[in-house]
């Protein structure tokens, strides 16, 4: 059977569908700290929510990259993939913070596309950084 667990088919098919289910996860939760509802404002076309809803998958799918690459368990993947994923959120925290002067969630929310731009370039350049920082 131990075999069977080291074959790099299932080994691969096995992290992709944690990662997979994990993302689900991580969104479920940013949807709730979000004044609006991701895939409903998806849906309608709101192309700022569009665009920090990507930034947050590209993050998350990075930090697992990084994750996976210097872990050797799947669960060792998880464990730094949340970790990862809450300063990932934090950051989001964070950018609102600093921009007194602007309510990044409100105006992700009304469709503002520049708002929506940083928070996704803000998510991306924080996965590479958290990424990198991930140990094994």
């Amino acid at each position: 059977m131990s075999v069977f667990w080291e074959n790099v088919i299932v080994v691969t098919a096995a992290r992709y569908s944690v990662v997979v289910l994990c993302t689900l996860v991580f969104l479920a939760v940013f949807e709730l700290v979000t004044s609006y509802k991701n895939w409903e404002e998806i849906k309608n076309g709101n192309f700022a929510v569009a665009m920090a809803t990507g930034g947050k998958v590209f993050g998350i799918a990075t930090i697992f990259r990084y994750s996976i690459e210097h872990n050797d368990t799947i669960l060792q993947s998880i464990g730094w993939g949340a970790l990862g994923f809450v300063l990932l959120l934090l950051g989001y925290f964070i950018f609102e913070f600093l921009t007194p002067t602007i309510r990044v969630d409100e105006e992700i929310g009304k469709g503002n596309k520049a708002v929506g731009f940083i928070s996704m370039m803000i998510s991306v350049g924080l996965s590479f950084v958290i990424g990198a920082s991930i140990g094994g």
